[in-house]
């Protein structure tokens, strides 16, 4: 990195990315404390590794202003693991995460992103939406009647303020003003501090508690290569859409290796492993940040707000965040997916809904992901398959017939490539022209010696031609008696 490019990584952005940081940090708080207890441990684990995310993160990842802490998709990891196995797993499997997350990186594993649609992406980025908003509804269900004109407050604030001004984000601004209301006149509202303890000290370096041995590693590996998945994909796509929202570039690879070092750090320091999460991230994007002090200011401002300002934190009312989280989930929901539904392709539309479905349903963003991504595929598959054309040309004087291929040959085409073959003609000799057509895989290979083979068996001659050179390379590899001639093509 040059010094230029680390000086605006840092203090390109120095006002906007520290009160961006205050806000996310703020945003963060009740997220990571409930995904604590949703994964079965103390709220401080979930405080402990999002300080630690952030801070390393934005040192050692690849997306500035993108934000790492304890999410609630490896919560969901953790919770058979806290349960089965006690607490004292948490450590090692979490560092195992770490460095299962750097060796992807260092393969640049991560270059699998590139199979995740468009359709795909904004499945997710509606699923996420839809998942903040529900989150915020125990928030709104049997509560005092004092909290829904708080809510209304804080939406009108968030909304109205940067009409006046914008040197203040006005997510600060609604946490700010509700809290101070709230406390004036002693509403009857949950806050901060019923979600759980907030920590009173630093985190200290922790070690093991459990035996090293093949017994341990066999209890944590089956978890800790989930997490790792489940950390990288969600990392990579959140990345993907800071991209476009800020429209500048990341090193997805680097990425990678930063969320490994960063879990092993996690662990080392009392927390469990996290990943990006994209609706801080969002939050910090919409607050003004974008460079990676943005990132790691909000790490630090977690930390001091818990442990040196606890007493005042636990007094900021839910109903403010819940306000601040509402207006997230309503800008990151993409309303023209709504409107496209019926003009686009009937399979994009349909990954795309299945994509909400499956993440809404399960509450795994991974799962809905895998979902989406598998039907992009067979639909591909299935729209290239109807590409495949097999041209008989008349028999020339010599009693040669040559047939024409062109089209995508692959394990979906293959049969349909067999069958356009007549082995039962009278003719003296046969030349399969490939010049347009590719053969991609051992199907194809195996589709092209099956024809070879029927003809042969009347003692009929076959000679290919055309070959591209990428099929003739996985022709030579896979079959090299084949009779083929890349070099010649039909005229």
């Amino acid at each position: 990195m040059t010094h230029q490019r680390w000086r605006t990584e840092w203090f390109g952005n120095i006002r906007g990315d520290l009160l961006a940081g205050l806000v996310t940090a703020l945003a963060l708080m009740p997220e990571v404390i409930s995904f604590s207890i949703l994964a079965g441990v103390d709220p401080k684990i979930g405080i402990y590794a999002s300080f630690t995310m952030a801070v390393v993160i934005a040192i050692a990842g690849g997306r500035p202003a993108m934000i790492s802490a304890a999410a609630g998709s490896m919560a969901l990891v953790l919770v058979g693991l806290v349960k089965d196995h006690g607490v004292a797993y948490l450590l090692p499997v979490t560092v195992l995460t770490g460095i299962i997350q750097i060796v992807a990186g260092l393969l640049r594993l991560s270059s699998l992103m590139r199979f995740v649609s468009q359709s795909v992406m904004t499945g997710f980025v509606n699923a996420l939406a839809i998942l903040i908003f529900s989150a915020q509804l125990p928030e709104l269900h049997g509560v005092s009647w004092v909290v829904y004109p708080m809510v209304l407050a804080g939406f009108a604030i968030i909304y109205l303020v940067p009409r006046l001004t914008t040197i203040v984000p006005s997510p600060l601004i609604a946490i700010l003003v509700l809290t101070v209301i709230s406390v004036i006149f002693g509403f009857d509202v949950r806050t901060v501090g019923d979600m759980g303890e907030l920590p009173s000290s630093l985190p200290a370096i922790v070690f093991p508690d459990v035996p090293l041995d093949l017994e341990t590693f066999r209890i944590i590996l089956p978890y800790a290569l989930t997490l790792a998945a489940v950390g990288i994909l969600e990392s990579m796509l959140t990345e993907r859409i800071v991209d476009e929202v800020t429209d500048t570039p990341s090193d997805m690879h680097r990425e990678t290796v930063g969320q490994g070092v960063a879990n092993i750090a996690t662990g080392f320091l009392g927390g469990m492993a996290g990943c990006a999460m994209i609706g801080q991230t969002i939050i910090n994007l919409k607050s003004g940040g974008r460079q990676r002090l943005s990132t790691f200011s909000a790490g630090i401002f977690l930390l001091f707000l818990v442990v040196v300002a606890g007493d005042i934190v636990a007094r900021i009312p839910m109903a403010a965040l819940a306000a601040v989280m509402i207006v997230v989930a309503i800008d990151t929901f993409d309303w023209r997916s709504l409107r496209t539904l019926t003009t686009h392709p009937k399979s994009a539309s349909l990954v795309m809904l299945a994509t909400v479905v499956v993440v809404v349903a399960t509450r795994n963003l991974a799962a809905g992901v895998l979902v989406g991504v598998v039907l992009n595929g067979l639909f591909f598959a299935w729209e290239v398959a109807h590409t495949i054309e097999v041209r008989a040309l008349d028999p020339d004087a010599t009693g040669t017939r040559t047939y024409v291929v062109s089209g995508q040959v692959f394990f979906v085409t293959a049969d349909a490539f067999t069958q356009a073959f007549d082995l039962r003609e009278d003719v003296t000799r046969v030349v399969i022209d490939t010049t347009g057509a590719h053969f991609w895989d051992v199907s194809a290979i195996g589709a092209l010696e099956k024809v070879i083979a029927g003809f042969g068996r009347r003692e009929i001659p076959v000679r290919v031609i055309g070959l591209n050179e990428a099929s003739s390379r996985i022709a030579t590899r896979l079959a090299p008696h084949l009779p083929t001639d890349p070099h010649v093509a039909h005229d």
